[in-house]
């Protein structure tokens, strides 16, 4: 599969049966116990992106880009806390849906915008980017060209996530490609991390903080990086 069909497989994905699959485990209704899972999974990588930037003492006023913000699980915290907040996610449903719960969180949101756009598509400059739970569903080389274009926006700091390649979890994967379901419909792309930090490092940063969220269904490597 080439990567013009990746990013249109991940569009078409989430307005449609992704979209309905993700709000239920982004949300606070019944799941099945995978769902339940990531969800616990996701929330603990967000919740420590938020304490990265509370533990900086800086948070209220900072220009903070979001992008591939889902339904606001990051961005609506973020705004809460008073940073000034640009949102975007390739799917106009979870932008909707992002909305909808920011305007049900926050009431006013003068200080949080959301727009649909693919990562590529966005520009500005801005304090802070953050990107996470996205590059899971691109390959290497597609990965390497928004990690680029992401680095291009941050004026001090860049803040990914990614599905970390290692034996282990490239053997669970195989086996579950054994069971696929119906809402399983973009592939899932493990990167190595040496890899993703010679990207960052090749852009002028370097790595400040790091950790790992690992549940039983859920593996994410989170990497703060800072412009030397």
């Amino acid at each position: 599969m080439n990567t013009v069909n990746d990013k249109a497989i991940v569009k078409d994905y989430f307005n449609a049966t992704g979209f309905d699959r993700w709000r239920r485990i982004y949300g606070d209704g019944e799941v099945n116990r995978v769902q339940q899972d990531i969800r616990i999974g996701h929330q603990q990588t967000v919740d420590k992106v938020i304490s990265w930037l509370e533990a900086d003492g800086n948070l209220s006023g900072l220009s903070i880009c979001d992008a591939g913000c889902g339904v606001g699980s990051l961005s609506i915290p973020l705004a809460k806390a008073s940073a000034i907040v640009f949102a975007s996610d390739i799917s106009q449903k979870m932008v909707g849906e992002a909305q909808v719960r920011a305007k049900e969180s926050l009431g006013n949101t003068d200080n949080l915008s959301f727009m649909v756009k693919d990562l590529e598509g966005l520009g500005g400059s801005y304090h802070t980017v953050i990107c996470l739970d996205v590059l899971i569903h691109y390959p290497q080389d597609k990965a390497a060209e928004m990690i680029t274009h992401l680095a291009s926006l941050a004026e001090s700091r860049l803040i990914l996530s990614f599905a970390p390649k290692t034996l282990l979890l490239t053997a669970l994967k195989k086996i579950g490609e054994f069971f696929p379901g119906p809402s399983k419909t973009t592939r899932a792309y493990q990167h190595r991390e040496a890899d993703i930090v010679n990207i960052l490092v090749n852009n002028g940063f370097s790595i400040q903080r790091q950790e790992m969220t690992s549940t039983r269904f859920y593996y994410s490597r989170l990497l703060e990086a800072i412009r030397n």
